[in-house]
């Protein structure tokens, strides 16, 4: 998998590059991540990708061509690749849509700033608008991330023993409940059935707890 990243600030992906999962998997080849300073494309000497916008108003808005060249760069070595807008008016980033990003080979983050970029790109250019929340951060990055670590983990090897199989909502539910040693901690002990070896028991008493968890905290998952 290939995630191109189009950003201001490129120094920020050394954050997961370097360490934890996502450092492992790009150390077995498993996924690449390159940035393209967005700034290479402008076509002035200040190196300026945006401009105020049309009909007034506060803030800067990203221009099209810098945005539109870096993407047909990017095009030119992968054309298969599909080109994603960070924005908080995008589709809810969730398990259903990581598992489909995860289909693809390659994916092409665009990292707003400012007010966001100019309508035209996104009406021509994007083929997936994607939120993280109902929310506004500073910038796309801290979101490209995001998908970045939730799309990875759901590729072959990057995670040992299909450990990404048993995450929550990968079933439209809550994990269930997780202990380690030592078997009892301020008189809490560990559930009984987790120390019989029985996993016929185990997995059922698993699923109880996933189902009891989700009503708990997530009813909402189980009305979908």
């Amino acid at each position: 998998m290939k995630f191109e990243i189009i950003t201001l600030f490129p120094e920020m992906f050394s954050a997961i590059k370097e360490e934890g999962v996502i450092a492992r998997a790009i150390k077995k080849s498993i996924i690449s991540i390159s940035e393209w300073q967005l700034r290479d494309f402008s076509a002035n000497k200040y190196k300026n990708i945006d401009d105020k916008p049309y009909g007034g108003g506060g803030g800067m808005v990203m221009q099209v061509k810098p945005i539109r060249d870096c993407i047909a760069k990017i095009k030119e070595q992968t054309p298969e690749t599909k080109v994603i807008y960070l924005s908080p008016q995008g589709q809810q980033l969730n398990q259903s849509l990581v598992e489909k990003l995860a289909s693809f080979n390659s994916l092409t983050l665009l990292c707003g700033r400012y007010e966001g970029v100019d309508e035209r790109i996104i009406e021509n250019d994007i083929d997936f608008e994607v939120s993280i929340g109902d929310y506004v951060i500073s910038g796309g990055e801290l979101a490209a991330m995001i998908l970045i670590d939730s799309v990875s983990r759901r590729l072959p090897n990057v995670l040992g023993n299909q450990d990404s199989l048993k995450d929550s909502f990968t079933d439209g539910l809550l994990d269930y409940p997780h202990y380690t040693r030592p078997e009892i901690v301020n008189g809490q002990a560990v559930p009984e059935v987790l120390l019989g070896g029985n996993q016929a028991k185990i997995d059922a008493w698993r699923h109880e707890q996933s189902v009891e968890k989700t009503n708990q905290k997530r009813p909402d998952l189980l009305t979908k």
